[in-house]
């Protein structure tokens, strides 16, 4: 059997290249995808916001270039220097992608039951618990 970090590393990947794929036609990635969700969630949301809670997913750089995509796209704008807000087409844009979104997570979760997938959820958290308290 690998261990985990071989599939935390390989899962990731699929997850992404998977996203990324799904999400080409619409114009997003998986991590401008992720933006827009943010800055839904928080209307006025920050630059530094949106940096800190996507932080696990991509670093500095790529989180900037994914903001700077979004905006260059007209999918969010600036209400305020350094705010971040959805259009109209980034809420648009949002709602398109939500159906095959959803059936992206259908089929990375197929054959794995509700417990299962709370489980290992639940399972990854305390890892990074324990790790990021070491």
């Amino acid at each position: 059997m690998k261990p985990i970090g071989y599939w935390l590393n390989r899962t990731d990947q699929a997850l992404t290249a998977t996203m990324n794929s799904l999400l080409a036609e619409s114009g997003l990635t998986r991590l401008a995808w992720q933006v827009l969700n943010v800055v839904e969630d928080g209307p006025g949301a920050t630059d530094t916001a949106v940096r800190t809670v996507l932080a696990a997913n991509a670093d500095a750089a790529a989180l900037t270039a994914a903001i700077d995509a979004v905006l260059a796209g007209g999918w969010a704008s600036r209400p305020q220097p350094g705010r971040l807000a959805l259009t109209d087409d980034g809420r648009a844009r949002l709602a398109e992608v939500g159906l095959r979104v959803g059936a992206f997570r259908e089929l990375s979760t197929a054959g794995i039951s509700r417990e299962e997938y709370e489980t290992a959820v639940s399972v990854l958290e305390r890892m990074t618990r324990n790790l990021e308290g070491a």
